[in-house]
């Protein structure tokens, strides 16, 4: 058998995460199975010391954008005690056993400065492109409405190119609004899609060298490559 090539995952690098139903079944089907999952994921970034900087929770799959922190293993002890606790929650519930979801999440750090907000509004687009709403802010599931609007989810944190975007809160709302309105680029959304498809890494061939020399070690750059402009 030959061994699973091991995840990359970079300590205080923001890493776009996906994780599905098992056999693309639904994982949440009611308002409580939702809520119940972001308490979790507020509870176990904060007690680990990771940030979340964006998320969208999908009937059968899971988009969480975050940053490990001081430690890589955190990255798979948050990913481990959602997956536990919403599996234990439903089988209680439904009085059924066995998993609920896949058996690996997939993972991709992300070149910040490159694509962070593009992976941030990437994440919360889901529910636009899956047709259940026409605008992200009426979707209750994702942390566009803390975004735009300031409603719920006070815990998220805010990361730096966000921030970046303005001087005051005002500022900062209407031009992600601004942001997230405009089309995507469709070599962007092919390198989100590769990245986090292979495990790679979300960014061009200077971030890829920047993470080598980091880890001392030869890292492939998978996918097509940063979109020429």
């Amino acid at each position: 058998m030959v061994p699973r090539e091991g995840r990359l995952v970079i300590k205080g690098c923001p890493h776009h995460v996906i994780q599905r139903g098992h056999n693309r079944q639904d994982v949440f089907s009611t308002d409580e199975d939702y809520r119940y999952y972001l308490d979790n994921l507020r509870e176990w970034k904060e007690h680990l010391g990771c940030r979340v900087y964006a998320f969208c929770l999908m009937n059968n799959h899971v988009h969480i954008v975050v940053d490990p922190g001081a430690r890589e293993v955190n990255l798979a002890l948050l990913m481990k005690r959602l997956a536990g606790r919403q599996t234990r929650f439903v089988n209680s519930r439904d009085r059924r056993s066995g998993t609920l979801w896949e058996g690996r999440y997939k993972s991709s750090p992300i070149s910040t400065d490159e694509y962070l907000l593009s992976c941030c509004r990437y994440v919360e687009l889901n529910p636009v492109r899956a047709g259940l709403v026409s605008e992200p802010m009426d979707y209750q599931w994702s942390s566009y409405t803390r975004k735009v609007g300031g409603r719920g989810y006070e815990w998220l944190d805010r990361d730096p190119v966000y921030l970046g975007l303005g001087k005051t809160v005002e500022e900062r709302e209407a031009r992600y609004l601004e942001w997230t309105r405009q089309a995507i680029d469709e070599g962007e959304l092919e390198l989100l899609r590769q990245s986090i498809q292979h495990g790679g890494l979300t960014g061009g061939s200077r971030f890829v060298e920047e993470i080598a020399g980091r880890m001392g070690k030869r890292i492939e750059l998978r996918g097509p490559g940063r979109p020429k402009k």
